[in-house]
């Protein structure tokens, strides 16, 4: 008995790893496509209160909260996943002990 095939799973969390530094960089690719929509319109309307001379406060705590939930949808699906991970190595241990201790040698 072998190790866990465990491959697929960690493809996934290096892709969720990589996703959330993006995401602590300020870059857009690993959004939804509704944070997407709203960064965008935070940044139009910061855009229009810069040309008109006002405050953009509220256009940048809008981004700033996008920001943050996007870092917490990916710290959750990133714990799954690695939850998911151990639960796969943990069964495969019992396995091989149980196999272990079912001969007589």
């Amino acid at each position: 008995m072998g190790k866990p095939d465990t491959r697929r799973l960690d493809k996934e969390i290096r892709l969720t790893q990589r996703k959330l530094e993006a995401v602590r960089n300020g870059e857009m690719w690993p959004l939804t496509s509704q944070e997407r929509r709203q960064v965008l319109r935070g940044l139009v309307g910061g855009s229009y209160r810069v040309a008109r001379g006002k405050s953009t406060a509220r256009a940048e705590q809008q981004m700033d909260s996008v920001s943050e939930s996007a870092q917490f949808r990916l710290i959750a699906e990133l714990t799954a996943l690695q939850g998911e991970r151990q639960r796969i190595v943990t069964e495969a241990a019992k396995d091989k002990a149980a196999k272990k201790s079912s001969g007589w040698w």
